[in-house]
């Protein structure tokens, strides 16, 4: 009996997908959820795909090599795509574009790029093509990617690291695909934020992890913050990497795919075997109750509940326990050097920042203020009030 597949476009999360139904079998479900890309939504009780035209062709190949037969949506054929507010509609890449898209992705895949920048810079390329419709992409030029740049800045409300993203994107696209007209020396490339990364107290890490009552969750944050790992490194970290004789973790393929080692503290030991006995981990210390990696999106979410109990209110991430851990060695006095090293910066200057947020310097410096005014009160006792009303 030849099995049906139903392939239907719906919006969730603000942006269009595909789903994938058909009547409940056990190997069709295990063989749908190998195609990398599916994911279920409660919301809509269906398996689905993010839509774009080189997803969805693939996911066909896929499905036709189990003999699935394959129905479409008639709403299929004019798929839209639907930008934050649904601020404009845009039609779907003509077949010179969907194979362009297809190649970029093959030339980004084949300069060694780790899959999230494949992701971003594909993303903002895919929607540039939808953005200029029917025009040929051998007659695209500056002025369009600049029309595009500041259509999704002002309707998307991109930030300035992601409007960096772009422009890095584009310059990649045009030496891919030097047909196309785009002169890269006239897109404007927004400088740097020099924003200060947010930091905790030891104090305000102390109370997290006191609210923290799920043991997963707890042992996520306590080795995030003291072994300043990344959000991504703590997802991979595997059962082997842990050496608790020399008390360092293995950080294996690190951004830039560079390893390095870390500190682990032995006063999570307890914790860290507390966690073993009762999850028993396969692979991964951190898994997936259904196997595999954990998802950063689970990470963030529970992290921000301790944070709302735990009573901070600061701008807090995973990253800021990172960016904790590296200031906190900084103000124990641990050199640039070695706190380079254990977080795996490739400039030193990267580090440097923590040199602004550090308190131990601070507090030995003045407020003007404070030494006028003690200098007022030693000369006149009069006016030691001076500042309480």
């Amino acid at each position: 009996m030849i099995k049906s597949i139903t392939l239907a476009s719906f919006t969730h999360n603000a942006k269009m997908c595909i789903a994938i139904k058909f009547p409940y079998d056990f190997e069709t479900k295990e063989y749908i959820k190998k195609f990398r890309g599916v994911y279920w939504t409660k919301t809509h009780r269906t398996f689905y795909i993010y839509y774009d035209e080189v997803r969805l062709e693939d996911l066909k190949v896929h499905l036709r090599k189990a003999d699935l037969l394959i129905n479409e949506s008639d709403k299929n054929k004019n798929i839209p795509r639907f930008s934050k507010g649904d601020v404009v509609t845009l039609k779907p890449l003509n077949n010179e574009k969907t194979i362009i898209y297809r190649h970029y992705l093959e030339f980004l895949k084949g300069k060694r790029f780790s899959k999230g920048t494949i992701a971003c810079y594909s993303k903002f390329i895919l929607e540039f093509l939808r953005f200029t419709e029917q025009k040929p992409v051998n007659e695209l030029n500056e002025n369009d990617v600049r029309d595009y740049i500041q259509w999704a800045v002002s309707s998307l409300n991109y930030a300035v690291s992601t409007h960096r993203q772009m422009v890095s994107g584009f310059k990649h696209f045009a030496y891919f695909y030097p047909a196309c007209s785009i002169n890269t020396d006239r897109i404007y490339m927004p400088k740097k934020d020099m924003k200060l990364p947010v930091i905790l107290s030891i104090d305000e890490v102390l109370s997290l992890l006191q609210v923290t009552k799920n043991l997963k969750h707890r042992v996520v944050i306590a080795l995030i913050y003291s072994s300043g790992l990344r959000i991504s490194e703590i997802i991979n970290l595997k059962l082997s990497n842990f050496d608790f004789n020399r008390k360092q973790l293995h950080i294996q393929n690190a951004k830039g795919r560079k390893d390095r080692y870390a500190t682990l503290a032995e006063s999570i030991f307890p914790l860290i075997k507390n966690y073993y006995n009762t999850y028993k981990p396969k692979e991964y210390f951190i898994e997936n109750p259904k196997g595999g990696n954990y998802s950063p999106q689970s990470i963030r979410a529970f992290l921000k509940k301790s944070l709302k109990l735990a009573g901070i209110t600061k701008q807090v991430t995973p990253h800021s326990l990172r960016h904790s851990y590296a200031t906190h060695m900084l103000e124990q006095g641990i050199g640039i050097r070695h706190i380079q090293e254990l977080l795996g910066h490739s400039r030193p200057e990267t580090t440097m920042i923590y040199t602004q947020v550090t308190r131990k310097d601070l507090e030995q410096v003045k407020s003007p203020l404070d030494i006028a005014v003690n200098k007022l009160y030693l000369q006149d006792n009069d006016n030691k009030n001076l500042f309480i009303s």
